[in-house]
């Protein structure tokens, strides 16, 4: 491809993370490989991380995926994994048929990535069975988030809730926070630690930090988007620096 590839991402309009984590980790990608991307987002309302929120949220995917089409992105991302999980068990592959088939209707058919499906399929593919999951989440949706997962076939042998409901709050967390918070695990006989299993909480810039801390493979809901999305343009899912789903 002559031109750089373009990223697309459906975004909560609270979300102050995804666009820039998402970028962070390809531009570090530029430094070690030859492709190139562009960043390009349309925002669904939300403000507060509670149910109702997320479905209404949800609604306005459709309208996010024909914008995006417009641009002629070459993958679409949607960036909120509990408004997946909070629509129903394995309802990633529902939301990207249907966001897949809005792009193709559109005219700018993209392969659809959701940063929940990227979190079990990156799991899967790494063979991480027992898993140490922080959320930021209030605690009845963190339990929604850890049964879609044990769904899927994963066992979520340790959990921390960090109760959060305002969004905006999330994203001003520092993100060596979650090494801090991520000592309230029991990590004795994980094969990995989600060290943020949200998208809004930034915690990617951490992940090696806490590889080293901990001495097990990190992985976050963004790095696992990220690594989802590279697979989709057909391109190596490697990032230098950015933990056990972008390791070489």
């Amino acid at each position: 491809m002559s031109r750089p590839f373009r990223i697309g991402q459906i975004v909560p309009s609270s979300n102050t993370t995804m666009e820039t984590e998402i970028p962070a980790m390809l531009r570090a990608r530029e430094a070690a490989f030859s492709e190139r991307f562009t960043f390009h987002s349309s925002r669904m309302r939300m403000m507060h991380v509670v149910k109702e929120e997320l479905a209404a949220m949800d609604a306005q995917s459709l309208r996010c995926a024909a914008e995006l089409a417009d641009a002629r992105v070459d993958v679409i991302g949607y960036a909120c994994l509990v408004a997946i999980m909070a629509m129903g068990l394995g309802y990633h592959r529902t939301s990207e048929g249907n966001l897949a088939g809005i792009a193709t209707q559109e005219g700018g058919p993209a392969p659809v990535v959701t940063s929940a499906g990227a979190l079990v399929k990156t799991l899967e593919e790494l063979g991480f069975r027992r898993i140490a999951v922080l959320a930021p989440y209030m605690k009845p949706l963190t339990c929604t988030v850890t049964d879609y997962i044990a769904a899927e076939g994963f066992t979520v042998q340790s959990v921390h809730s960090l109760e959060i409901s305002d969004n905006l709050a999330v994203g001003r967390r520092d993100p060596f926070a979650a090494i801090e918070a991520a000592g309230a695990l029991d990590l004795a006989g994980a094969d990995a630690l989600v060290l943020s299993a949200c998208v809004q909480m930034p915690a990617a810039a951490a992940i090696e930090a806490a590889q080293q801390r901990f001495g097990l493979p990190v992985v976050t809901a963004s790095s696992c988007t990220v690594r989802q999305m590279l697979k989709a343009l057909d391109l190596p899912p490697i990032v230098p620096g950015y933990g056990a789903a972008l390791s070489a």
